[in-house]
């Protein structure tokens, strides 16, 4: 593997600052980073143009042949789907000749029309969706400002990217609720056609713990069993699964790709509305100025952005990962886990993660029935730190 540090490959990019849910868990606008206030609701123009220079920049000092634009918020569709059309255009024009963008809107899906998915899919936008569940009483928390269900318009609108535009479906994004029955959740986001499914754990920390997260259990690791199981039982053609897929690429010995498992270099970096380069959202849920990096898209190019210490850290391996870590017999798998779940006040993230335990239990579990080895996937091993 060649020496850090590593180009970015995938440009979170903030077209609009503010979201039309008031989601009562969101870790961005209810919790310790209020940076958000400060900045302007929408990305300006100059602030797009800046940001496409500086990817076309990075993509051609580099030599990319593929890079990912994410185009994020808040809810991005508050920017206007023409909008969106035209800056991804407009990085497509400046990044070098034969480097593929492969572009992603990430949305609620409460403001999709027939309209809008038009004018996305022309601009070759492909459309992911961030939901709790496939039924109204799954995504209760996710109501509006006024406090009012968001359910029936995100499932119109899903609905209507599986129904109407299925090639620019690119999947569903969902966090794993132990209180919610996890093969139920599963089925009901099934109902949904959804490509890909991308299931995620909730952002927390040891000073900040997930909600019903127990250090002597593993409430979170056994729901992701729960769920392995059914995927695996139906022959993995129901949907693809990421976190499923990256775990078992990487018992087998194979690259993958993914923040929450494996060592894989991080090559995200993230453009706020005011032109502000960060690291990764999810540094928020840490604390105030977690993912700043001093650094702006008007004086400053992506290359000093990977110089920066907390994007060196990610981007060496296991040298950055707590003693406990390196020890571990399921590194290589594992990685110490997503990085915004190591943190620790007075320590910092040079700590394993605060999933430890699920995560032991959960890659155990799957590297059981890879083995074909029921009983043993039923175990868990291993207590987090």
């Amino acid at each position: 593997m060649p020496e850090p540090p590593f180009p970015f490959r995938q440009f979170v990019v903030k077209v609009h600052g503010r979201c039309n849910l008031a989601c009562r868990y969101c870790y961005l606008y209810e919790g310790p980073d209020h940076t958000w206030r400060t900045r302007p609701a929408t990305a300006s123009g100059t602030v797009l143009d800046a940001t496409a220079s500086r990817i076309g920049e990075h993509a051609r000092a580099h030599g990319l042949t593929t890079l990912s634009l994410v185009l994020h918020g808040g809810e991005p569709l508050l920017a206007g789907a023409a909008r969106l059309g035209r800056f991804t255009d407009l990085v497509r024009d400046r990044v070098r000749a034969g480097c593929t963008v492969r572009a992603t809107v990430q949305t609620n899906a409460t403001l999709l029309t027939e309209a809008r998915l038009a004018t996305l899919s022309r601009h070759g936008i492909r459309v992911g969706i961030s939901l709790d569940g496939g039924t109204a009483d799954r995504n209760a928390l996710r109501v509006d400002h006024a406090g009012r269900p968001s359910w029936p318009a995100a499932a119109r609108g899903a609905r209507l990217v599986a129904e109407r535009f299925p090639h620019a479906y690119a999947g569903i994004l969902a966090v794993t609720d132990p209180a919610q029955d996890p093969v139920a959740t599963y089925e009901s986001l099934l109902a949904l056609a959804p490509p890909t499914l991308d299931l995620l754990l909730p952002h927390g920390n040891w000073s900040s713990p997930p909600p019903h997260w127990d250090r002597t259990r593993t409430v979170h690791g056994d729901w992701l069993c729960a769920v392995f199981d059914r995927w695996w039982a139906a022959g993995r053609r129901e949907t693809r699964i990421r976190l499923f897929e990256e775990c078992l690429a990487l018992l087998l010995g194979l690259p993958a790709a993914t923040e929450s498992l494996g060592l894989t270099p991080f090559d995200a970096v993230v453009v706020e509305t005011d032109g502000s380069i960060e690291q990764v959202d999810s540094l928020k849920s840490a604390y105030e100025g977690a993912a700043a990096t001093g650094l702006d898209v008007f004086r400053h190019d992506f290359d000093q952005a990977l110089r920066h210490p907390g994007v060196a850290a990610r981007q060496s391996a296991a040298t950055a990962l707590a003693a406990t870590c390196r020890a571990c017999p399921l590194l290589t798998v594992c990685g110490g886990g997503h990085y915004a779940h190591r943190y620790r006040a007075g320590s910092g993230f040079r700590n394993p993660s605060v999933y430890c335990a699920d995560l032991q239990r959960f890659i155990r579990h799957v590297a059981a029935r890879v083995a074909g080895d029921p009983a043993a996937a039923g175990s868990a091993e291993g207590n987090a730190p």
